[in-house]
């Protein structure tokens, strides 16, 4: 195999070998190919050697030089090499020559410049004024050698080769990298897909759970309107049953009347008894109607509602009983709420003979009665514990019957019979309009008058009474209870029900109507929770927690109203808030998350737009509350610092 043939392997080895990866230069080929080049002489050599050795004859030197110079090109006595190469190595040769014969000369040149420098510098001054024409030097050009431009022309195809190479595989990735993105970016759309379609399950399963809720509430409620349907039926039965009943007995009472002397003689005893019953429902000098054993009652109602609220399961909605539990507790409840209604009238009738009394004496005590009860109440205010405990001393005496001061002369309940009926209405009525005016200016208000409304109601319970029946009077809400249109009713009057004014005017304002509702259960959710720090008894006050844990049961049993709900829960929760929160703990926070979650919703859906600002009010007093898990005190409540004052 010859050397030509093994040239392109020993390239590509080099190339692939990390020791042949040398950087090739085409310059290099010109410099070793003057290597092996003899050293020659310029041609003013001779006038060197002449100045430098006279002795010499001129010209023999330069001849022998320039004989000498030509000598080494040439060789006369060798065999010619055309004898024995072919035609292309004859060429090579050729070319070989010249480019040798090219760096002869421009070596000869260089030598030339240098040795006339070198003479300019030993010859005279006026020798060498004389101008020397010097040749001018051939044009310069460089030849490489046959060998070193194929090696050249190998490695340049070499490089080409690899280029083209790397060209390709820089294509193929760059192709291999667009196949790799566009994958990526499909899968990133089926999976864009996928989260869109998982979006549109989720979202269609909400819509339908709330629609299931919304028809199971519907049921519900026509459940519960069939049901009573049903009892109303029910009821209508046993009544003309009763009314059957009762004429039958009518017509057996004929029949007894018939039947000779000795049912004469029943029917007189039967007469006599009548009488006499008709004679103990007359009037006594006491009160006219008493109602304790409703307040009993009461108590025992809100202690039976609490009781199903506290042993409802962790985590669980109230069963179907114990709503029929509370709904009978609040149908008694509003019973209750009648009973002390016809008792405040009752109270109220009793009054008529010192109310409507012409003589001058008697109307001089009603006076005076009238201002030694409501005067104290009036003076009522933070000032300190000292001024509150004596504005109770001076209303317990007054109803004790003991002498009180009014305008410097003095009075008492004992002078007159209904005396003591009188003061305690006006008082439970004078404490009811403080809550309607005073507390709803100033709210901070409430906890002084509610402190002394405590006192007097656990030292005086039939003035707690009066003050309870005067407040459901002037605010339904109080029981709770929303009363519906009667038939025949007219629409003043059923305003004046719901606690509207009405007047000739007109009826009053919404702002003023919220205002004085929102003034009076603010009082009232103050008693619920304050206790006379001086009373004798220890325990809850006269009205306690329980009342308050029973209101907020019923309105959340209730159908909210526009502007009137939100108002009043917020006023409530802000005053009573935090004394529940210390009596029920874990069970407050449930029912406050139920007021959240189930029972705004449901007041945002009646409110309108501009009836807006008490909605927003109690939803953020809501999630502050939730938020922090945690109750403030309500702004203006008495501490013990201010009872020691």
């Amino acid at each position: 195999m010859s050397v030509e043939s093994l040239r392109w392997d020993i390239i590509e080895a080099l190339n692939d070998s990390p020791k042949g990866k040398l950087k090739y230069e085409s310059a290099w080929l010109d410099v070793l190919c003057g290597c092996p080049q003899g050293p020659s002489l310029s041609p003013l050599s001779g006038a060197i050697i002449t100045r430098l050795s006279p002795q010499e004859p001129p010209g023999g030197g330069a001849s022998g030089l320039s004989s000498q110079s030509s000598s080494p090109s040439c060789g006369g006595h060798r065999k010619a090499p055309s004898e024995t190469w072919g035609p292309e190595e004859v060429g090579q040769q050729r070319l070989l020559q010249v480019g040798q014969q090219r760096l002869l000369q421009v070596g000869q040149q260089r030598l030339h410049q240098v040795g006339q420098q070198r003479l300019l510098q030993l010859v005279p001054v006026e020798e060498a004024e004389v101008p020397v024409s010097s040749p001018s030097p051939p044009p310069s050009m460089s030849l490489l050698s046959p060998r070193a431009t194929q090696t050249d022309g190998c490695i340049r195809l070499c490089e080409e080769k690899h280029r083209a190479k790397a060209k390709k595989e820089l294509s193929l990735r760059q192709e291999r990298q667009e196949q790799m993105v566009l994958a990526v970016a499909n899968q990133e759309s089926e999976q864009l897909k996928r989260f869109e379609e998982f979006l549109e399950l989720t979202q269609r399963k909400d819509c339908q759970g709330i629609r299931d809720l919304m028809d199971r509430q519907t049921q519900e409620s026509i459940g519960r309107q069939e049901k009573l349907k049903e009892e109303h039926r029910h009821r209508m039965k046993i009544l003309n049953l009763r009314l059957r009943e009762a004429e039958q007995q009518r017509v057996l009472e004929r029949q007894r009347q018939d039947e000779g002397s000795d049912r004469r003689r029943n029917l007189n005893s039967i007469q006599e008894e009548i009488l006499q019953l008709n004679r103990l429902l007359e009037p006594g000098p006491g009160p006219p109607h008493d109602t304790a054993v409703y307040i009993t009652r009461g108590n025992q109602l809100c202690s039976q509602v609490s009781e199903v609220v506290r042993t409802t399961a962790e985590g669980a909605f109230p069963s179907v009983e114990d709503m029929a539990v509370a709904d009978r507790a609040l149908q008694m409840m509003r019973d209750y709420r009648t009973l002390l209604k016809d008792s405040a009238s009752k109270t109220i009738s009793s009054l008529q003979e010192l109310n409507a009394a012409k003589d001058p004496q008697t109307k001089k005590l009603r006076m005076e009665l009238q201002k030694a009860a409501t005067t104290p109440v009036s003076q009522i205010s933070r000032i300190s514990g000292s001024q509150l405990r004596g504005i109770l001393d001076k209303i317990d005496a007054l109803l004790s019957g003991r002498t009180a001061l009014s305008g410097g002369r003095s009075v008492s309940t004992s002078q007159h019979a209904k005396g003591p009926a009188f003061v305690s209405n006006k008082l439970a009525e004078k404490f009811v309009k403080q809550g309607e005016e005073e507390v709803a200016s100033h709210h901070e208000a409430a906890f002084p008058i509610a402190a002394v409304a405590s006192g007097v109601w656990e030292r005086h319970p039939q003035v707690g009474e009066l003050i309870l029946a005067h407040l459901h009077k002037k605010c339904p809400y109080a029981v709770p209870h929303y009363p519906p249109m009667a038939e025949g009713t007219s629409l003043d009057e059923y305003q004046r029900i719901l606690g509207y004014r009405v007047d000739d005017c007109g009826v009053e304002g919404q702002d003023s109507f919220l205002k004085r509702m929102s003034g009076m259960i603010r009082l009232y959710a103050a008693i619920i929770q304050l206790r006379w720090p001086y009373g004798a008894k220890p325990g809850p006050g006269p009205h306690g927690l329980n009342n308050g844990w029973r209101w907020l049961a019923q309105m959340l049993n209730m159908e909210p109203l526009a502007d009137i709900t939100a108002t009043l829960l917020f006023d409530f929760l802000e005053v009573c808030g935090h004394a529940l929160m210390k009596q029920y703990q874990g069970q407050f926070w449930k029912l406050i998350m139920v007021i959240q979650e189930e029972y705004l919703p449901r007041i945002q859906q009646v409110t309108t737009a501009g009836q807006m600002g008490s909605v927003m009010r109690l939803k953020q007093f809501l999630e502050a509350s939730l938020r922090r898990h945690q109750l403030d005190p309500p702004k203006g409540s008495l501490t013990p610092d201010f009872w020691r004052s």
